[in-house]
């Protein structure tokens, strides 16, 4: 059986905070690769005010049973009160690939 993967997508104000956070999640091995895609602007309404700001697009690659502690790892080295963390499932994909995931990302035998 495939296991349950996970794309997570987080937005950060600077390139520099989201290779900070993608460094951080790869080395202890809660995201097996993050993609940094940017700048993109996002329009949002926040505090009942439209706002729109320029940012930098997280695509965090890593397997279900890790989504608790990756979604704690953001929200501490986050800067933003509210950051965006959402998460859709991988439903197929190349096995080769899915294998390579499963190799990179926390086992209970690896340490952080």
């Amino acid at each position: 059986m495939t296991p349950a993967f996970l794309q997570v997508t987080t937005t950060t104000a600077t390139e520099a905070e989201a290779r900070q956070l993608a460094e951080l999640l790869v080395t202890r091995h809660l995201a097996a690769c993050v993609q940094i895609v940017g700048p993109v602007v996002s329009y949002y309404r926040w505090q009942g005010q439209m706002q729109s700001a320029t940012e930098w697009q997280c695509a965090v690659k890593t397997h279900a049973r890790l989504y608790a502690q990756l979604e704690q790892a953001i929200v501490e080295q986050h800067s933003y009160e509210l950051p965006e963390i959402v998460a859709v499932p991988l439903v197929a994909g190349s096995q080769s690939y899915l294998d390579w995931l499963d190799e990179q990302l926390l086992t209970e035998s690896r340490s952080q």
